[in-house]
């Protein structure tokens, strides 16, 4: 597998000079503001980033998105906007940054948000961006773009959840291994959530796809909500899944002071979430973060009968 690491690590440096954008808002990363939360074993991160309003309040409800140019398809971006080149893909520096190398990696086919059947390609792309946190949000779950099929990556460490998943295995894990692959059941208080490990491509997709079918059969939407971190580290994958119960939280959708604009997604499992407004991330506190992650995430007792049926 050709690794593309040394090829985005240069567009991201020359697409810094040549797009104005781009330019100013990774710059502006260097200011960003963060507050540090600590938890029984872990830390969430909060992170004051005005630039991701952008996608914290995009509206994707289907007229919405039928009203709008796509902007991940090749004909509607800037034209001062270039990429690499990966199978059916094309990795894009990502212009509105939350971490300090952030891609965004949309497929050249104007298709559908939807896991199913590109799973495969996440784990290519991780394997071949070794370094690299490759992410996906669900259509429902955080994506901007529900109508184009992409990924996004980031450099792996930039995550609490990057460091911390060894020790949240062994403190707060459920560990059984089928079909060459490891599994692990984590509910750190804050998060429900599983981790796979394999170095064996074809087993992992086909544990994927069991944990796929078994949220689709209890979900009536066109996808299983879940969000999914990647990463390729020394021989293996390591794949994180968080099954999702709701797209927002209430605290997205209430009027005055009640109200914090958060619309969680990948980065925000990992423990970083972002707050596009002054005024939230300066009056969040432990508690709002709390109840914001239980709301959106498949609570104990769903997640506990999904356990179940993959030790089956």
């Amino acid at each position: 597998m050709k690794s593309i690491a040394t090829e985005i690590k240069q567009l991201l440096a020359d697409q810094k000079t040549e797009w104005e954008l781009a330019g100013k808002n990774f710059a502006g990363l260097e200011n960003v503001q963060v507050r540090e939360f600590q938890f029984d074993g872990f830390t969430v991160k909060v992170q004051f980033n005005p630039g991701r309003i952008v996608s914290s309040a995009a509206k994707v409800d289907k007229k919405s998105i039928e009203a709008r140019p796509c902007f991940l398809c090749a004909a509607n971006r800037p034209a001062v906007q270039r990429g690499v080149t990966f199978g059916d893909y094309e990795v894009l520096v990502n212009p509105f940054p939350i971490f300090p190398e952030h891609f965004t990696i949309p497929a050249f086919a104007h298709t559908p948000q939807q896991i199913e059947g590109n799973f495969g390609d996440m784990l290519d792309l991780a394997q071949a961006m070794e370094g690299f946190t490759v992410f996906y949000n669900g259509p429902k779950c955080g994506a901007s773009a529900p109508d184009h099929f992409h990924f996004q990556a980031g450099n792996t460490g930039f995550m609490p959840l990057d460091e911390e998943t060894a020790a949240l295995k062994r403190e707060y894990g459920d560990e059984w291994e089928k079909n060459k692959v490891n599994f692990c059941a984590i509910k750190d208080g804050l998060r429900n959530f599983l981790v796979l490990e394999a170095a064996d491509k074809m087993a992992l997709i086909n544990a994927f796809s069991h944990i796929y079918n078994e949220l689709e059969a209890s979900q009536s939407d066109e996808e299983p909500m879940l969000n999914i971190l990647t990463q390729y580290i020394g021989g293996g994958w390591r794949v994180l899944v968080f099954p999702r119960a709701l797209h927002r939280p209430s605290q997205y959708f209430a009027e005055g002071e009640e109200n914090i604009l958060i619309s969680p997604a990948s980065v925000d499992m990992g423990g970083v979430l972002i707050t596009p407004q002054e005024k939230d991330f300066f009056k969040i506190r432990k508690t709002d973060i709390e109840s914001i992650l239980r709301q959106v995430l498949l609570p104990v007792d769903q997640f506990d009968k999904l356990t179940t049926k993959l030790k089956q």
